[in-house]
């Protein structure tokens, strides 16, 4: 009898890799179709408010190579869309960067100077780009991204704040930010009679089907969209965008094979970005540190177009114990492009504010800071009273300190000096939750041949090629080598996308129903295919299911010129099964070096004159470089979590980023004695 390796929990290396390092491997843009493709390049409005009064494509249409210049005069009428799509349609101008004509043209260089051809004038007024808690035209959306109520409150919070023996009442703001994947958006599309062929850069074909059908009035079976390869995303790519619209619009038009690449600086306006916030953090204690209050504000902005409402303090109301306990969110409308999720949205800037806060109370207590997070674990989820499917922080942040040595730290701040350098450490804990969403799977058999398992799911760098193929090898008992998996197409049995770390939770499950199918079933010499599905079940209302973590990080301030490292960071997790221990490491490490980039780096810029972002490239918007990251030792807890998922998975894709930038700003304050509550804690901060 021969004995099959277990393929999950297996190190294996990308399935993919080979095929993306020798370039086999096609991005969306990179679809050569035909000779007679086209080039789209967009007109964007220079002004964040007003009306078009006057444009005039004859200069552009001029230019030899020139094939088409489309307006809100010309352009294709769309149909049920919502406002932020409505592109092209309507002489508004809503935000600095919104498309008002485009040129399509024989060449991209053509297009690109054409472009510059095309007379716009406007009649525009003073775009209102500021955010401030203390704006009067605040208002509370009537839900949060992701259906979380805007507010909640448990107890008499302001009785609990006034009689605490012990409290801190701060404010942390965190600004704009931008995704920036590698591969800028992209969009290849062609009109094969009334059939629309699309090549696409997203994060789920059939997140986009719902939109597009609407917009150009066809059905689903009139709609293909490819998109295998996708070079990241950190959520840019989750949702439908303008210039989808625009490629297909100047496919429709010219009758010919139409392709958009956005520019680098073009993705700072067209889509989306992490909305800035204000974030009053009141904690009330006991002497002994425990608990009594917590109070967590959020205010934010949203689009004139579009509402879109970040849950940032929706982790608040389950991280710790407190009888009391309130968090609310307000938004302003400002003239900007609409915001979206970008990694670990809410969690990443509320988890900062909430970890720093803890920090204070800490500092304010007398006490070891992993010691106050231990003393308020709770047992069971504080807000929606009931179990944890399974919650291991304390795991975490025991084996994290003992790894990172934290035994010994000297809590006060600004004593450790080597030579120029002010050294401190710092801890914070992370949670995100885990989700399963509605998927399905097909399996093809055929005697003497792999098998063949299909699914609409995408791998935007996360491993999903290769995670997938484990899962289906080990359900089907087979060696990985007798799969061969298809994802990324709009064809392929109906999947969620990739996002809120919801991918191997939702399609991984689904794959293990077809297979047990399969298995149980006799397969014939002409073949036979079985569809599996998954979705979530009563465990969504019945348990309270998240990842945890904890980050350690040590920081070290030059004295003389502010210029701050990381030479060494630690993380330690809980995320339920690990596929496999290669990947998972690989996407720990990247999302804790997105949280050392919003510690230190990231921060987009508003013009308030003219309301456009004043950094809108990669020379001038700061990211995390490799010299910029140290040391990082990560590690997991074993756990299995079958009560959420037959996998006992969790997601992983945006734990990393959650707690690491508090870590890094906790470690600043233990290194200099200073506190910086406005990200990024930047050089010129260290002499305000």
């Amino acid at each position: 009898m021969t004995t099959i390796e277990r393929s999950v929990g297996a190190g294996v290396r990308r399935l993919d890799g080979p095929d993306k390092v020798r370039g086999r491997a096609p991005y969306a843009y990179e679809h050569e179709l035909d000779a007679q493709a086209v080039f789209v390049a967009i007109v964007q409005s220079p002004v964040a408010r007003g009306r078009i009064t006057a444009i005039d494509g004859s200069g552009a249409q001029a230019v030899p190579g020139v094939l088409a210049v489309l307006t809100h005069v010309d352009a294709p009428r769309l149909g049920e869309v919502v406002e932020e799509l409505r592109v092209l349609q309507s002489d508004a101008v809503q935000y600095a960067g919104q498309p008002v004509a485009v040129v399509v043209a024989e060449t991209s260089e053509v297009a690109r100077d054409a472009v510059g051809r095309v007379r716009v004038e406007y009649e525009s007024g003073d775009p209102d780009v500021v955010l401030s808690a203390d704006r009067d035209d605040l208002y509370a959306p009537e839900k949060l991204m992701a259906g979380f109520e805007t507010d909640s409150v448990i107890g008499d919070v302001d009785a609990a704040l006034a009689e605490a023996p012990v409290s801190v009442d701060v404010v942390y703001e965190t600004p704009n930010q931008h995704n920036n994947p590698i591969e800028m958006h992209a969009t290849v599309a062609r009109w094969d009679g009334d059939v629309l062929r699309m090549w696409d850069a997203n994060q789920g074909p059939h997140n986009l089907v719902p939109v597009i059908t609407e917009a150009f009035g066809i059905t689903e079976d009139q709609l293909h969209i490819t998109s295998p390869y996708v070079g990241g995303a950190f959520g840019s790519k989750a949702f439908t965008h303008v210039h989808q619209l625009l490629a297909i619009m100047a496919a429709k038009v010219t009758g010919r094979t139409a392709k958009l690449e956005l520019t680098r600086q073009q993705m700072f306006s067209l889509v989306g970005h992490r909305t800035p916030t204000i974030q009053r953090l009141r904690l009330g204690a006991r002497p002994d540190g425990t608990l009594t209050a917590i109070s967590h504000e959020v205010v934010e902005h949203t689009s004139q177009n579009a509402e879109f409402a970040e849950q940032t303090a929706t982790a608040t109301r389950l991280m710790y114990a407190a009888p009391a306990r309130r968090t609310t969110h307000r938004l302003a409308r400002l003239d900007v492009p609409a915001p979206t999720i970008m990694r670990a949205p809410g969690e990443a800037p509320g988890m900062y504010a909430l970890e720093s806060a803890m920090d204070e109370l800490a500092a304010a207590l007398g006490m070891d800071p992993v010691q106050l997070r231990l003393r308020n674990e709770p047992d069971r989820d504080p807000e929606r009273d009931v179990p944890w499917s399974t919650r291991n922080l304390v795991a975490c942040l025991t084996e994290g300190a003992e790894r990172f040595g934290w035994a010994g730290r000297d809590h006060r701040p600004g004593v450790r000096e080597e030579g120029r350098w002010l050294v401190g450490t710092g801890v914070a804990a992370a949670t995100y939750p885990t989700r399963r969403r509605p998927s399905q799977a097909r399996i093809e058999a055929v005697p003497g041949k792999p098998f063949v398992v299909s699914i609409d799911a995408s791998d935007i760098g996360t491993g999903a090629w290769t995670t997938l193929t484990q899962i289906a090898a080990d359900a089907l008992r087979v060696p990985m080598d007798q799969v061969v998996l298809r994802i990324g197409d709009s064809r392929l049995p109906k999947a969620s996308g990739a996002g809120g770390s919801t991918g191997i939770t939702s399609w991984g499950p689904a794959v293990v129903d077809a297979a047990e199918q399969l298995r149980d079933r006799d397969v014939p010499a002409g073949g036979l295919t079985v569809t599996g599905s998954s979705g979530p079940g009563d465990e969504a209302e019945q348990l309270s299911s998240h990842a945890f973590g904890a980050h350690f990080a040590e920081v070290r301030v030059d004295r003389d010129t502010g210029e701050v490292r990381v030479p060494r960071m630690t993380g330690v997790f809980a995320a339920g099964r690990i596929i496999n221990p290669v990947t998972a490491r690989s996407q720990f490490l990247g999302g804790m070096t997105m949280g050392l980039s919003m510690a230190l780096h990231e921060e987009a810029v508003l013009d308030t004159r003219r309301g456009h972002y004043a950094n809108h490239d990669l020379a001038e918007y700061h990211i995390a470089a490799n010299a910029d990251v140290g040391e990082v030792d990560i590690a997991w807890v074993d756990e299995v979590d079958e009560a959420h998922n037959p996998l006992g998975a969790k997601g992983i894709g945006e734990i990393g980023i959650v707690g690491s930038a508090a870590a890094i700003g906790n470690a600043y304050w233990h290194a200099t004695g200073r506190r910086v509550r406005d990200l990024p804690i930047t050089p010129d901060k260290w002499f305000r």
